[in-house]
């Protein structure tokens, strides 16, 4: 069970746009601190890519903004939260919140279901039941996530059948479903082929118009490929964060340029 300190206790209006900004944020699972002091501006319509080794605190940090922590026993947030104005700690819908701010894992899960099932799982569940209207959203968020053409005749087969680069940009065409303001991504091509890792980075590239990503990832070419701006994290602290270029050509400190030059992690 969460625990949650510091909490603004009502949001009026709730006004998510792709704006995230964290201040002071500390985590612990009961003892262990996982998180220390964090603060940070991740700007909308940007790829923000968080870099460290294992167990740095990256992932942990990236579910607080959906609050995915909220189902891990005896968990405490403190800190300030915000998407646009909204206190995502505060009292609110957490679906609505998720609705806003989608997630996808390292591992692909499409549903048990249909391609067309997968996609408009969301929608129905947040009241869309006009078949119409659900054809339109699965094909506009296939066409987004640039698969609207291989699998135009495979709407009514599982999503089972689908190879790993296809589940995983089927997973993200899921979550473009519910028009997210911000898409949160936890190494989501670390188990792909070169190729399909290609095609989720251009497709990042494309999303990144209308929606905020941050991911999470192992791959330092791939978040200097790719991101706008880099944060490197190392035993629960941000100890860097800048744009992408600064990050891999000047860091300001000692043990960011050790990290990615390989002298440790």
């Amino acid at each position: 069970m969460l625990i949650r300190k510091n909490r603004n206790p009502q949001n009026n209006e709730l006004s998510f746009n792709g704006h995230i900004s964290v201040s002071n944020a500390s985590l612990w699972y009961e003892d262990f601190q996982a998180l220390k002091n964090i603060s940070i501006e991740i700007p909308e319509n940007q790829i923000t890519a968080f870099i460290g080794p294992s167990g740095c605190g990256k992932s942990t940090f990236l579910k607080c903004l959906n609050r995915m922590n909220d189902l891990v026993d005896n968990c405490r947030v403190e800190g300030s939260f915000k998407i646009g104005d909204v206190d995502i700690y505060g009292k609110i819908d957490v679906n609505e919140l998720r609705k806003n701010v989608g997630m996808v894992f390292q591992k692909p899960n499409p549903f048990p279901m249909s391609v067309y099932d997968n996609i408009a799982y969301g929608p129905r569940t947040f009241g869309i039941t006009k078949r119409q209207e659900l054809d339109e959203i699965v094909e506009s968020s296939l066409r987004q996530a640039a698969m609207w053409d291989d699998l135009k005749d495979r709407l009514f087969e599982s999503a089972l059948g689908l190879s790993g680069g296809q589940q995983q940009r089927l997973c993200i065409a899921r979550a473009l479903a519910v028009k997210p303001k911000i898409i949160l991504m936890d190494e989501p091509t670390s188990a792909l082929d070169p190729i399909s890792t290609g095609k989720i980075e251009e497709l990042c590239e494309e999303l990144k118009k209308d929606t905020t990503i941050v991911i999470v990832t192992h791959n330092m070419q791939q978040a200097s490929r790719i991101s706008d701006k880099t944060g490197f994290f190392l035993l629960g602290e941000l100890v860097e964060y800048d744009n992408t270029d600064n990050i891999f050509t000047s860091p300001n400190d000692e043990r960011t340029e050790r990290y990615i030059t390989g002298r440790f992690g």
